[in-house]
């Protein structure tokens, strides 16, 4: 079946241990009501650290999904009725505020404040215009990249849990793909895979960590004045470089891994609106049937 990453595993204990068993440990599942979970989201909602800050919304909705499903599991098994969480209703947000990404004259400038360090540059260079993730970017191995064909083969993805390296399979089926390089980046590739020494088939070409690469965007966003993006949107960058660019959204889910409705849900406000053309044909069809 469906194996849970290692540290999807550990954030998951950590929400139940310390966000749900305290509260709800003590109480019998079936006498649990829709009143008591909605008492507890409103206590974790209006939670503040000692900087003021809340609790992020995505983190919300997380928490409270995992109570979701140890409902449904009870459901399911164990004979409950209902799930008091369908009544109580959800808290937080699925996915976080308007996504960030840059332009690509945004991201020119950036990138020149790398060019020193060339594991940093490749690696910029490789997710914005491939926007692949970074945990498939860290685990790349030269047997991975052809030359030849201008290709990378995505079939694990790295992370470094607890100090521990570990390669796991990609996210989703649908992340195992081919990405086509552009020329230019297949020489950068070229370039920079010619000077790493003593590189076994199956060593990382980037040896470097999330952290790492976390660090040296600081460094870049710093040096350029360019705003300051998560690593993952780097990604996003790449998808709305290729909606602007005039690609379907089944196009571009194919290069990047997704579900090509994830791409349609999540990037829709980015697609020009089509509006007018279609009002447009639809006279021209209505005329030229002379009805």
């Amino acid at each position: 079946g469906h194996r849970l990453k290692e540290s999807t595993i550990i954030s998951k204990r950590y929400m139940v241990d310390k966000k749900i068993l305290p509260v709800f440990g003590k109480i019998p599942i079936n006498e649990i009501t829709p009143k008591d979970i909605r008492k507890w989201q409103n206590g974790l909602t209006a939670y503040r650290d000692k900087n003021g800050k809340p609790y992020a919304q995505t983190y919300l909705r997380a928490i409270n999904n995992q109570l979701t499903a140890m409902f449904n599991y009870a459901v399911k098994y164990y004979d409950l009725r209902e799930n008091p969480c369908t009544k109580a209703g959800s808290m937080g947000k699925s996915n976080a505020e308007e996504m960030q990404f840059w332009t690509k004259a945004e991201f020119e400038q950036f990138i020149t404040a790398v060019q020193d360090k060339p594991a940093s540059y490749t690696a910029f260079m490789t997710m914005y215009y491939t926007g692949m993730r970074v945990g498939e970017l860290c685990a790349l191995t030269p047997e991975d990249v052809n030359l030849e064909n201008n290709t990378i083969t995505i079939n694990k993805t790295f992370q470094r849990i607890n100090g521990r390296d570990v390669v796991w399979p990609p996210k989703t089926p649908k992340s195992n793909r081919v990405i086509q390089m552009p020329q230019f980046l297949c020489d950068e590739m070229q370039d920079y895979l010619k000077q790493l020494y003593g590189m076994e088939p199956d060593s990382r070409i980037f040896p470097v960590s999330k952290n790492y690469l976390h660090r040296e965007m600081d460094r870049g966003c710093k040096e350029t004045g360019v705003k300051r993006i998560r690593i993952h949107d780097l990604r996003h960058s790449h998808i709305s470089l290729l909606i602007d660019m005039g690609f379907t959204a089944l196009a571009i889910a194919e290069r990047v891994g997704h579900e090509s409705i994830d791409i349609t849900y999540r990037y829709a406000h980015l697609f020009p609106t089509r509006q007018v053309e279609m009002a447009d044909k639809l006279d021209l069809l209505k005329n030229e049937k002379g009805v």
